[in-house]
């Protein structure tokens, strides 16, 4: 669990030495270090698929219709929200399950690593992941005009379960955000009544 702003940092040189079962507990944290390196691969893959398709349009830039560029741009979007999604992923998590990243006064340490902790990473895990679909989505109703020609690859029932599917993603996160409010609002009720 990562710290909060408001959470003090305990003294240096005065942590208390942990028994070793507590300490094997403790230390199996560090076991998540390869899935980071992993999807620091799986972004690299990703770059070169940006690149890829980048390549592919503009090789095409003055054979492709309005809409095939449109479908294209879309894609390389598509891309880009992966990436980001990927680096929430790599940094948010280092920093919440496994260790600080102590990168205080770095001029680009990400504006929301300094109150990042579990809660907060669902978040916006799932606002990242409405965003990837909702350009899913895009594509596929731009592409779905073509159904009526019998063109298109996807089938009404396909479109109706992607919106369905996406309508999900919505009602998820304000499910995960009214939790999380309700559970910040106990905790700020208890920490009053304690004060009191």
């Amino acid at each position: 669990m990562s710290l909060t702003p408001e959470t003090p940092l305990p003294p240096k040189g005065k942590g208390k030495a942990l028994r070793p079962v507590p300490m094997l507990i403790f230390g199996s944290r560090w076991l998540q270090l390869p899935l980071y390196v992993g999807l620091i691969v799986a972004q690299g893959v990703y770059v070169v698929l940006f690149l890829k398709e980048l390549w592919h349009l503009f090789a095409h830039a003055f054979d492709f219709s309005e809409q095939q560029i449109m479908l294209a741009v879309l894609g390389l979007i598509d891309v880009v929200m992966i990436s980001n999604l990927l680096v929430m992923v790599i940094v948010g998590g280092y920093e919440t399950f496994v260790s600080r990243l102590n990168l205080q006064g770095h001029p680009d340490e990400p504006e929301w690593l300094s109150h990042v902790n579990a809660s907060v990473l669902k978040i916006k895990l799932a606002m990242a992941i409405i965003g990837i679909s909702s350009i899913h989505l895009l594509r596929t109703f731009i592409e779905a005009g073509a159904l009526a020609s019998g063109k298109s690859a996807y089938t009404e029932t396909g479109v109706m379960w992607q919106t369905i599917i996406h309508t999900v993603f919505i009602l998820s996160a304000i499910g995960i955000a009214y939790v999380d409010r309700v559970s910040n609002m106990a905790v700020d009720e208890a920490k009053r009544a304690a004060s009191h």
